[in-house]
């Protein structure tokens, strides 16, 4: 059966984020998201023709707000993590040797305490793949010295519920600090430093309790925000993490790619509102493909040192022949201070097959 997948990074928290889908059904999962990336993530599951039905949190993160609530104030899914979590707001609270489903594939919930009460690993119905949280990182293990953390609880969980599946079982944690991606159970049972090999349980023990290391930069606030599954609560007023409102002056699309985008029917029914800037060089603005009525040309090669002469009254639409230029203006508009700033997807060659009005250009 066809399972779709894709593992996403946050660099500010070096968290990871696993997107599963069904083919068939185009139902999915997602694993471990993030409240800042929430924009990101919703887009690559629509531009994937996905729906997503849970979200789902290894643990109550003290590094990072979940996205759960918001990617269920988004797109209308649900939340489930651990019965052991302490949180509230989830529609599921999950326990050991639960499935969940999506599509015609699902993930088996194995409790993996020892890093949280509430840490689970999810087992991929084949058991060609698990996700381990904090429990198991790649040559690692999650810390213990805070949340309930218990190093004898996390040695056995890691031995007994993880090193059970199959060698050949791919892992992906919940974060990693040197750009690593994956790893597997044999090579965790031959190489971790900390739990491989014949490492008995009372030398981890001695290990992780002289680690020494400094709390997390985000515990007062991701606990308490993760503990009612990422929705925005005082502690959080005026911080980052409110929830990131979206543009108002036109019914803009965001893509995976990072672009803002608006429609070729709304610009043209709204042309006054807006300054549209072409991107293109003077001859094809002239040229066969004409241009927008009211546009104002600028290419691109000259946007950077001269973004500053554009008048920031209005919103700014970049178009280009194909999409691709503008679509890199909109970056450079951004980089200048200008904030309302879209793309024109397909740009003058889309415009044009749409049959909708242009200047000059031919018949």
């Amino acid at each position: 059966m066809m399972l779709v997948f894709r593992q996403l990074f946050d660099p500010t928290s070096s968290t990871y984020t696993y997107l599963l889908g069904c083919s068939v059904s185009g139902e999915a999962v997602l694993i471990d998201p993030v409240f800042e990336q929430v924009r990101r993530d919703a887009a690559l599951i629509g531009e994937l023709g996905l729906r997503l039905l849970w979200t789902l949190d290894t643990h109550v993160h003290a590094d990072h707000v979940t996205g759960a609530w918001l990617l269920k104030q988004k797109l209308g899914s649900r939340i489930a993590l651990s019965a052991a979590s302490g949180a509230a707001g989830a529609d599921r609270l999950l326990a050991d040797g639960d499935r969940v489903d999506f599509g015609r594939r699902s993930l088996e919930v194995r409790a993996t305490p020892g890093h949280t009460d509430g840490c689970l690993t999810y087992v991929l119905d084949d058991e060609s793949m698990a996700f381990t949280g904090d429990c198991l990182m790649i040559r690692g293990s999650g810390r213990t010295d805070f949340q309930q953390g218990d190093p004898r609880s996390l040695y056995r969980s890691v031995r007994s519920r993880i090193f059970s599946l199959p060698e050949t079982c791919l892992l992906y944690p919940a974060h990693d600090y040197r750009g690593l991606t994956a790893t597997s159970v044999a090579e965790e049972k031959r190489f971790n430093p900390r739990l491989g090999g014949e490492i008995g349980e009372s030398d981890y023990v001695g290990y992780m309790k002289n680690l020494d290391l400094p709390h997390p930069k985000k515990i007062d606030e991701a606990v308490p925000a993760n503990l009612r599954c990422g929705q925005p609560g005082n502690e959080q007023a005026g911080h980052e993490t409110a929830a990131p409102p979206d543009p108002s002056w036109a019914p803009l699309r965001f893509t995976f790619g990072g672009v803002w985008e608006v429609e070729p029917h709304w610009l043209e029914e709204n042309l006054g509102k807006v300054r549209v800037l072409d991107v293109r060089e003077p001859g094809e603005f002239a040229g066969p493909l004409g241009h927008i009525r009211g546009a104002t040309l600028l290419p691109l090669g000259e946007l950077a040192a001269r973004a500053k002469e554009l008048p920031a009254d209005r919103p700014i639409v970049a178009v280009c022949r194909a999409g691709s230029r503008s679509a890199h203006a909109t970056a450079i508009l951004q980089k200048a201070g200008f904030a309302d700033v879209a793309n024109l997807p397909g740009g003058m060659l889309r415009w044009r097959a749409e049959g909708r009005g242009v200047e000059g250009g031919a018949a």
